[in-house]
């Protein structure tokens, strides 16, 4: 376990996993690094994902990506943005980050992760600018 998050590429892919009835896990595109203990992400608002973080905000985001980025963050979630100005279809969410697992091993090293092929270039530019927007939010208090 370390204290803080480590760096990791904007392109990451990384896994949401949240709780109902029991856990849901669902890939989620190009997470935001915003700190040492918070992360941002869009959802898009008609997933259940964000129904279950709006009940139980107890989170885990795992990241596996080159540079050997083996992570996974535990938290709380909350919506900051229940629609984004820039994508009103999609709320910004917040982690605080409470603990990161280290998964990395001394055996091997990961030197990539899940990757993509844009064959819609429209939604490649509606995701850069849902990412340019999460950067662009204020410091938001806990």
């Amino acid at each position: 376990m370390t204290d803080s998050l480590p760096a990791f590429p904007t392109r990451t892919i990384a896994v949401l996993s949240t709780i109902g009835d029991g856990p849901h896990a669902i890939p989620v595109s190009a997470p935001l690094r915003a700190g040492d203990t918070r992360i941002r992400l869009s959802l898009h608002r008609d997933r259940e994902s964000l129904a279950r973080l709006r009940e139980r905000p107890q989170v885990a985001l795992t990241v596996l990506t080159e540079g050997d980025v083996a992570f996974t963050a535990r938290g709380r979630a909350r919506i900051v943005q229940e629609s984004m100005e820039r994508a009103p279809d999609y709320a910004a969410v917040e982690i605080a980050v409470e603990h990161v697992d280290d998964h990395r091993q001394a055996a091997f090293r990961v030197t990539a992760g899940v990757d993509r092929e844009w064959v819609d270039d429209g939604e490649k530019r509606a995701l850069g600018a849902r990412v340019a927007a999460l950067s662009e939010l204020a410091a938001i208090p806990s």
